[in-house]
């Protein structure tokens, strides 16, 4: 069956929440404060992929990591700098990323603002 999760955050005050969705804070690892969002997901009866929200906060970082799935990656808000197995990219909004499964990656939000991106992954056993 279908879903919809309504906008029911302030993308002028950088509250993005949905209806229905819980926000899980990260705080491991050299993570701190990232905020993520499964939008759809198994919850949803989404039987093949994920589509999670992460917000990073200035100066913040993602998990530097490698796995054996794909992701793809839309920068909503902020600016950053992706590092892509020995390679360094700038990111802006709406630019689009495809990080290979197995490439090292890790994103740094470099911006003064919140960092705001979709990432959506293949469905894993271990996703909910």
């Amino acid at each position: 069956m279908s879903v919809i999760h309504r906008f029911t955050g302030s993308q002028s005050g950088g509250n993005y929440e949905w209806e229905g969705v819980s926000r899980i804070e990260i705080n491991a690892q050299g993570v701190k404060g990232v905020l993520k969002h499964v939008l759809a997901g198994p919850e949803d009866g989404a039987p093949t992929f994920v589509m999670r929200y992460f917000q990073v906060p200035a100066g913040g970082k993602t998990f530097h990591h490698e796995h054996p799935h794909e992701h793809g990656m839309l920068i909503l808000h902020g600016t950053a700098e992706i590092q892509i197995n020995d390679a360094f990219f700038t990111l802006h909004p709406l630019d689009a990323v495809f990080v290979s499964g197995d490439d090292l990656h890790q994103v740094l939000n470099n911006g003064n603002k919140p960092l705001g991106f979709l990432c959506i992954i293949p469905k894993l056993e271990t996703e909910v």
